[in-house]
Order: structure tokens, then C-alpha cells, then sequence
């Protein structure tokens, strides 16, 4: 089903557009002037626009001229009863995808419909797929197409061949284990096991014990020998995310595993050599952890030898709707045609800020489509707040910053975390104050919420 708009000042023409149209199963909406097509067209998007040229007010090549300045994606149809070659030749140079005369052929006119939106559906596919055989950003599920990540990128090319160690930052969902899998498939290591770790996760005897090993009798229950992360990530990669979490009793373990490439398991006085590349990521800022002597210093400056900072979606608007995109295609069953996002819903989605970045972005695609009619995502099937955001960051844009602003503004890292503690208490709010539940949405441990949320522990 496409949604079209006719536009037709002749009510019984219009009536039999529409009633021909809505037959082959499409969304009609009518319109009897130039004036009102373009005021729909402000509020709404389509899949196609038939006209007719001569009306009163604004004629149809007026009206074609206009929406294809402004909506060049919409093939038009035009359609007349003083068919002439040159108007027929002035409607396709302003731009039309074809051109019949009244009194027009029902067979006529429903196959040029069918033909036009066909052509647009397999010139949209092929340009998404020309974008993405051709792109030389392009690892893994990693989307680049703003200079942030291509940056990302080229830095994921020159580190990959290597073993050193990589610390990939960034604020909680903009994909840090996306660009240390990225690192990965890229390295001579790819067909090895790639192993992530999350750091928050685990209690500090089972984290000791899943990185390391154990031997029978290390401890309670401990009834067999059992070969820890390193050994099992053999000649592969292993990612330890979160590590600004990590108890600093066990990150002195981790720095002799880094400085000798030897693990000695829980309980045993063997050493086993190893050979695991070691990739790590936090958005903690861990210079604060370790002037607060929680994290080691000497084991920061081992595993961030290469650092990689993800930059927040907010600041690369370029990838909102690739990767909205990718997830529609990524979501959709196998032999599905993906659904096509709106107009409107692609201006929400750059319009918006994005505080749980990209994370909160393929949440919001999962709900549109959950909720869709799984042809096209219209506004109504993204989340309310996801909408009302938008509208309230656009707003905020239009009014720019106030010298009050920028007198209350102590620092970039002071107003971030301002809108991560919003974000974070509105997910709290909808889950009606369940951390737990709150903590699987927002897709991090319990224990990094509660470390967000520190005056929340109480309540």
C-alpha cells in the first residue's frame, strides 16, 4: 500500500481518482485545489502526487514546480483534458514522471501509478545499496557517515592488523562493543572467538573466577577444574567493557596478565601462557576513578596504549538516519520488504538529541516497527517521548541560548550530565521507579545505574 496524494478541482473526477485508487488497495488522500495539495503536503508526506494541470488559483504546473522543490523524492503524475506536446514536454523538464490526457484509460492510469512506484522503490533500494557496497567506512555493523565515525573508522584500520591494546570511550550506547568487534573482524585474529566481559556485571569472586579460571577446591562449589575467559579466547580477542567497574583487586591481577601474557587460575600455583588481544571500553572518565584511587594507573596507561573516543549521536547527526535504516533493514524478517520511514518521522528522528544515543535510537526503530503496519513508519508509531523530545529540542534550537545559558553552563561535561541524569530519571519514571527494569532498558548493569544515580540508592 502506497500513500498517495490527487489532486483534482473537479469533484466528480476526483471522486473516481479516488475511488480507482483506494481499489488497488493505496491510501488516498484528496484535495481539490493547488493551495490545499501544498498545505497537505506541509503536514504529510507520499509516495506520489497525480494532478491536474489546469485549475483555478494554482495550476498544476505551479503546484508541480513547487513540490518538487521541496520534496524532490515524489514522483508526480500529471493529468489534463488540453493534452499538448509542449505542455506535455514543460511538465516532464519541471520535473514529472509522466503525463496523461482526459478522458484517460482506467488500465492506463493504474498501471503509469503502478510503474512510477515501482521505479522510486528500486531507485531508493538501489542508492541505499550503491551507498553501501561503495562506502569505504564501512566495518562490520559500524554506520560512518559523519567525519566522527569515518575518523573511527580509519582508526579501527590501523589498529586492527596490530595486538595492541585498545581502549575504546564514549558515552553509555553510543557502541563501543560494536567498534571492538569491529576491531576484531578486521584482525588476523577474526576466525578466532571474540569474548566480551561485562566488568559491572559480576560480583568480584565470580568476575575473578570467569576472567581466570579455577581449579577443583578453589572454593565452595568449586567441584572441577575450569578454564577461565583468557584461555578460552585462545589466539582470539577478548573485550572487557566496563572496565572502570572492575574491583582493584582483580585489575592487579588483569596487569600481570597484560605485562606476561601468563594467567594463573583461582586456587592454583601453575602459570598458563596465553595469547588473547585485549580490547576494553568504559564511559566512565577514568582519570577521576583514579585520582579517587579506585582504578590503577598503571593499568590505565597499559590497556589505553590506542584510544578510540565514540563521539554522542547529538554531535553526528549525518548517522541518525543511516542507522535508522540499518536497523530497519537488520529487523526485518528475510524476505521482507523493509518499511519505509515518513518524511515526518525522518525529521523527528534528526531533530532529536538522542541523550541515550545510538542505543536509544535502534529502541525507538524496534517500537515504530512493533507498532507500524510493517509497510511504512509513520510519526504515531515511534515512542511519545521520542516525539515530544524532538519537538521540545527544535524549540529550544529556534530560541538559540540565552546569556543566562551560558552564565549557568559550568562546563560541557556539567551540562551532559545534566541531560544523562534526565534521561535517565524519565526511563526510571516509565518503569515506575524498578531500577532493574530501568537498567535492562537502558541496556547497562544495575550496578553502573545505581553509580549514575547516587541519591537514588535510598529510595
Amino acid at each position: 500500500m502506497a500513500r498517495l496524494l490527487v489532486v483534482e478541482n473537479e469533484p466528480a473526477t476526483l471522486g473516481l481518482l479516488t475511488t480507482l485508487l483506494k481499489g488497488e488497495a493505496h491510501d488516498v488522500t484528496p484535495a481539490k485545489s493547488g493551495e490545499e495539495a501544498l498545505a497537505i503536503l506541509n503536514k504529510e508526506s507520499f509516495d506520489l502526487m497525480l494532478s491536474d494541470i489546469r485549475m483555478s488559483g494554482m495550476d498544476g504546473m505551479d503546484l508541480l514546480r513547487q513540490s518538487r522543490e521541496q520534496y524532490p523524492a515524489m514522483p508526480v503524475l500529471m493529468l489534463t483534458a488540453y493534452g499538448t506536446v509542449s505542455t506535455a514536454v514543460d511538465a516532464l523538464k519541471l520535473g514529472a514522471f509522466d503525463y496523461l490526457t482526459k478522458p484517460f484509460k482506467v488500465d492506463e492510469l493504474l498501471n503509469t501509478v503502478r510503474r512510477a512506484l515501482e521505479y522510486t522503490r528500486a531507485l531508493r533500494e538501489n542508492e541505499a545499496l550503491k551507498a553501501q557496497l561503495t562506502t569505504p567506512y564501512q566495518i562490520g555493523n559500524i554506520v560512518a557517515e559523519s567525519p566522527g565515525m569515518r575518523k573511527v573508522c580509519e582508526m579501527i584500520k590501523r589498529v586492527a592488523p596490530t595486538d595492541a591494546t585498545v581502549l575504546v570511550t564514549g558515552e553509555s550506547g553510543t557502541g563501543k562493543e560494536v567498534v571492538a568487534k569491529g576491531i576484531h573482524v578486521s584482525s588476523t585474529r577474526k576466525d578466532k572467538l571474540f569474548l566480551p566481559v561485562n566488568c559491572a556485571a559480576l560480583p568480584e569472586p565470580l568476575l575473578e573466577s570467569e576472567m581466570f579460571g579455577h581449579v577443583k577446591g578453589a572454593f565452595s562449589g568449586a567441584d572441577q577444574h575450569k578454564a577461565g575467559l583468557f584461555e578460552a579466547a585462545e589466539g582470539g580477542t577478548i573485550f572487557l567493557d566496563e572496565i572502570g567497574s572492575m574491583p582493584v583487586s582483580i585489575q592487579s591481577k588483569l596487569l600481570r596478565v597484560l605485562q606476561d601474557k601468563e594467567v594463573r587460575r583461582l586456587g592454583s600455583t601453575q602459570l598458563t601462557p596465553v595469547n588473547a588481544r585485549v580490547l576494553a571500553a568504559s564511559n566512565d572518565d577514568l582519570k577521576k576513578l583514579i585520582a579517587d584511587g579506585l582504578f590503577r594507573e598503571d593499568l590505565y596507561y597499559r590497556l589505553s596504549v590506542i584510544t578510540i573516543e565514540i563521539p554522542p549521536l547529538r554531535e553526528r547527526p549525518e548517522d541518525i538516519l543511516p542507522l535508522a535504516l540499518h536497523v530497519i533493514r537488520k529487523e526485518t524478517p528475510p524476505g521482507q520488504k523493509p518499511p519505509t520511514p515518513s518524511r515526518a518521522v525522518c525529521e523527528l528522528l534528526e531533530a532529536n538529541d538522542w541523550p541515550g544515543n545510538v542505543r536509544q535510537l535502534e529502541n525507538c526503530i524496534k517500537h515504530a516497527l512493533t507498532f507500524g503496519d510493517g509497510e511504512r513508519i509513520e510519526v504515531d508509531d515511534l515512542p511519545k517521548q521520542v516525539a515530544e523530545a524532538a519537538a521540545g529540542d527544535a524549540a529550544a534550537r529556534s530560541r538559540g541560548v540565552s546569556p543566562q545559558d551560558l552564565e549557568n553552563a559550568a562546563s560541557l561535561k556539567a551540562f551532559l550530565r545534566k541531560k544523562e541524569q534526565e534521561y535517565l530519571e524519565m526511563v526510571l519514571e516509565r518503569t515506575g521507579g524498578n531500577k532493574e527494569a530501568a537498567a535492562q532498558e537502558l541496556n547497562i548493569s544495575l550496578a553502573t545505574l545505581y553509580r549514575k544515580l547516587p541519591d537514588q540508592r535510598d529510595k
